[in-house]
């Protein structure tokens, strides 16, 4: 047996822990905690198979692909500020039979540190395997290898693009159906003329560079192929293109057993290496070939990013990138995309991995044993009636956000699934929540003191891009701009706004949001009859993935100059009486406020709830603070 990804650590509090890992054989578990100094441990709770039974779900994805989580509650509670050793066995063998360099120096086990407080938060978004930068999340085992397991972060936070399912190198396509072929999936019947089903698509007609093709370009077709395949189409803010799009419920699989850990990659690089396929043109094989440079620095660096993610508690939330970019942008969007029985399968195969991989260690008691039990009937059989009656259902689901209970409150936004539509135009962009969602948030937030919120996309957000994105808008081309921000929609801008002014909503706010592949700092203040909350946002992106550095360059200095506090322009575009703050990078040159960089942020809370340090721990070894004690005032 061999364990293809994790341990991934995702909910741990001292009541209940939850564990994530890929096998290739069903597996039995047995699982014990290990308190006290190395030389003296002792064993805190020991569970064999049959105790856990309850807590161990594994699903079978292929012959030889099982999808586990462990969850399991805990009655007596487990300490904080100590290390933790956990024995994980699988069919009885330890980590050294399975993980061999999953621990850290010196240590007998991996461990965790549950923290008292949320003080310490690492956070990021957007993690593209082939960008040329380094993977920021190997800054996160070092940060993990070099510091005091007791001052330990309390959790890292992913708030969107974990994968990009719609934007995929051709090598790690490649790569994809190697590992698809070794673990022996069932075969998935496709709604599609030229590929019927997923064995020609993973093995004789992939159609590397080219799965725009895969429909004909006809009038019943061309609304899905504009939105699911547009992606070249889009000159203004990303260069990315969807010509190779994951497809097949097996290609979706593939991908998340390939990003979070080095073995799958072993399987299937040891017994030949790598390869170009045949059939490329001359220009598709050079693109390859870059490609393929990028990609073997990121499997490098997995071993170091499997351990982190052995030893720190991860959340998660999808965005556009982990299902296809612009989901649920416009409601012409979701009726061109969800009509198309292609792409309905293409979105929904990208949703049910995203809730076996992601969303399904969040929160598990969101997803229900019948839920499951009927994922697992898919898998066994993909491409039938019961696959797209699950599609349809995860449509509707309405669970994916969710609020661990530390202290402050994390609450992790759905943006993409609750969408106030735009009564003015189908392609008038979306709300990011609808009104009973944001309702409901206000509810959750009464009473409380201060709260870590994660919105995906930021809520405050550059205000030059925005107004590009709304120009774009208005003459009708959305699409072209990724124009999908909170204040885009007047209705759900607005209540939003609101839910901040009222009375009973905490003092301080900390947002944490990616999504824009760029870094910064604003400090919000509301003005009004009385002093509103205080307002953070904090946004980190991305962890492998940056912005074209001479456009930023220009939209930040365009935007200081455009938007200052003595601009005309400010004045007659200011939002409703509020006062946006950024706080520049210490490394910023004069009419810089943003930052640049691959990386993952580190946010250091007050005992309040406020900021009172965030450190961009960039992948290329800096540490960039932004300087929160200088105000640079800018009304809006």
């Amino acid at each position: 047996m061999q364990v293809l990804a994790g341990p991934i650590l995702r909910r741990m509090t001292p009541n209940r822990v939850t564990f994530w890992w890929l096998t290739t054989e069903s597996a039995s578990v047995s699982l014990d905690l290990l308190l006290g100094d190395l030389s003296a441990l002792q064993v805190a709770l020991s569970l064999d198979t049959d105790q856990l039974q309850d807590a161990h779900t594994e699903i079978k994805a292929a012959e030889q692909l099982y999808i586990h989580l462990l969850d399991l509650n805990i009655a007596s509670s487990l300490p904080t500020k100590k290390t933790i050793y956990y024995d994980l066995r699988l069919n009885g063998l330890d980590w050294t039979h399975w993980a061999k360099d999953i621990v850290y120096d010196n240590q007998p086990y991996p461990f965790f540190v549950l923290q008292p407080s949320l003080a310490r938060i690492l956070h990021g978004s957007c993690r593209k395997p082939h960008h040329p930068s380094d993977d920021g999340l190997l800054r996160v085992d070092e940060l993990l290898q070099k510091s005091t397991p007791e001052d330990w972060p309390s959790l890292l936070m992913m708030s969107g693009d974990q994968i990009y399912a719609d934007d995929v190198a051709s090598p790690m396509l490649w790569a994809i159906h190697q590992l698809i072929q070794q673990l022996n999936f069932p075969v998935e019947a496709l709604p599609c003329v030229a590929v019927e089903h997923s064995q020609a698509l993973h093995n004789h007609s992939p159609y590397y560079f080219s799965r725009e093709n895969l429909l004909p370009e006809n009038d019943a077709n061309r609304g899905m192929l504009d939105h699911v395949f547009g992606g070249a189409r889009k000159p203004i803010f990303t260069t990315d293109t969807a010509h190779n799009h994951l497809i097949s419920l097996a290609e979706v699989l593939g991908m998340y057993a390939l990003v979070w850990s080095p073995q799958a990659w072993e399987i299937l690089l040891a017994p030949k290496g790598w390869s170009i396929p045949s059939g490329l043109t001359e220009e598709q094989r050079e693109t390859y070939t870059k490609q393929h440079a990028n990609l073997q620095n990121f499997v490098n660096g997995l071993p170091k990013v499997r351990r982190a993610l052995a030893h720190l508690p991860v959340a998660m939330i999808f965005d556009d990138h982990d299902i296809t970019d612009d989901w649920n942008l416009t409601a012409a969007w979701e009726k061109a995309a969800y009509e198309h029985p292609f792409s309905a399968r293409i979105i929904g195969n990208a949703l049910i991995g995203y809730l076996l991989c992601q969303g399904w260690g969040n929160a598990p008691e969101h997803f229900s044993k019948p839920l499951m039990k009927k994922i697992q009937n898919v898998l066994h059989s993909p491409g039938t009636d019961e696959h797209d009656s699950l599609i349809r259902a995860l449509f509707q689901f309405s669970a994916w956000h969710y609020t661990w209970q530390t202290s402050p409150p994390l609450m992790v936004l759905d943006t993409r699934t609750q969408r106030w539509r735009s009564e003015q135009s189908l392609n008038s962009p979306s709300g990011l929540m609808d009104w009973e969602s944001i309702t409901d948030l206000q509810h959750q937030l009464k009473g409380l003191d201060a709260v870590v919120l994660v919105s995906p996309a930021p809520i405050f957000g550059v205000k030059l891009i925005e107004a590009i994105q709304k120009l774009f808008t208005w003459m009708g081309k959305p699409l072209m701009v990724d124009a999908e921000n909170w204040m885009a929609h007047p209705g759900s801008a607005y209540a939003l706004i609101n839910l901040f002014r009222h009375k009973q909503t905490p003092k301080n706010f900390v947002i944490l949001s990616g999504d824009v592949h760029y870094s910064f700092v604003y400090e919000i203040q509301l003005r009004g009859p009385r002093r509103g909350p205080d307002l953070w946002q904090i946004t980190s992106s991305g962890i492998k993935n940056e912005f074209p550095a001479t456009l930023l360059d220009t939209f930040d200095r365009l935007n200081r100059w455009l938007y200052s506090p003595r601009s005309p322009l400010n004045w007659f575009t200011r939002r409703r009486s509020m006062k946006v703050i950024p706080h520049k990078p210490e490394t910023a040159a004069q009419g810089e406020r943003l930052l640049n960089g691959s990386g993952v942020s580190l946010v250091i809370l007050n005992a309040d709830g406020s900021p009172q340090s965030v450190t961009q721990l960039c992948s290329d070894g800096r540490n960039v603070r932004f300087n929160l004690s200088e105000k640079d005032a800018t009304w809006e």
